[in-house]
């Protein structure tokens, strides 16, 4: 993919009220377009190391922005993308129909987009960044791992899986996967079937099932669905994971 670095000499960067203090709308090239983002940065002196954040089906809302500026409180840069030019669901059914709107192709160039951005700010560390996503952006960050051979980490929570082993031959990094063991969309044989692959090759994987949850256990929005002990521990485990990895 040709190389988006001299685009991004141009990105804007202003502050927005509507969001936590500590975010910054962003706006940057993807290809010919111009995209939007919020970019959440540390206290203190850098460089850091950074995340891609990568909403739910439901688009940039509330939730993916505090866990954005949870990531930047812990010590990262925090690009929260927005994939959906905007468009924030309310309901599921909105949300599927923003989803299924939502070309391939450009989602995965928004996303490379997002890792050059990150790459070229001076307060981040190029060799440490890093994705992490939820649901349908748990996928994307999977996908993030298959197109960027020098991602350094993968948050993969809940989200579509792969198990064709020439794809997988292209990750580097490695990867946490957290998923609930009563999801019906990517169940547990979905998942060991995807851990035995990456172990085959040889990559690095740690995953977490947790027996008792669905899908989208971490949002505490979903109210039948949430299970606080398990979006507790999978926290931990990710603030773990990416210090690990991140922070080495």
């Amino acid at each position: 993919m040709k190389s988006l670095f001299p685009l991004l000499l141009t990105f804007t960067l202003s502050v927005t009220s509507a969001f936590a203090a500590d975010g910054k709308s962003i706006s940057y090239k993807s290809g010919e377009e111009t995209v939007q983002g919020v970019l959440y940065t540390p206290a203190g002196k850098g460089p850091f190391p950074a995340l891609i954040v990568i909403h739910e089906w439901w688009g940039l809302n509330d939730w993916v922005k505090e866990q954005a500026s949870k990531l930047a409180d812990q010590g990262y840069v925090a690009l929260a993308v927005d994939l959906y030019r905007g468009k924030v669901a309310t309901t599921p059914d909105m949300a599927h129909e923003i989803m299924r709107g939502v070309p391939e192709d450009r989602a995965k160039r928004d996303l490379h987009a997002a890792f050059e951005f990150l790459a070229y700010q001076p307060n981040v560390k190029k060799d440490r960044i890093g994705s992490i996503g939820w649901c349908m952006g748990g996928g994307y960050s999977l996908d993030v791992a298959l197109q960027e051979p020098t991602l350094a980490a993968t948050v993969i929570n809940y989200g579509h899986l792969a198990t064709d082993t020439d794809a997988l031959k292209k990750i580097n990094a490695p990867i946490l996967g957290l998923f609930g063991g009563q999801d019906r969309g990517i169940t547990p044989d979905d998942v060991h079937k995807f851990e035995a692959a990456m172990k085959q090759l040889s990559k690095k994987i740690d995953v977490k099932i947790y027996d008792d949850a669905g899908h989208a256990f971490e949002n505490p929005n979903n109210k039948d669905g949430y299970r606080a002990a398990d979006a507790t521990d999978a926290w931990k485990r990710t603030v773990d994971f990416l210090a690990g990895t991140l922070k080495k």
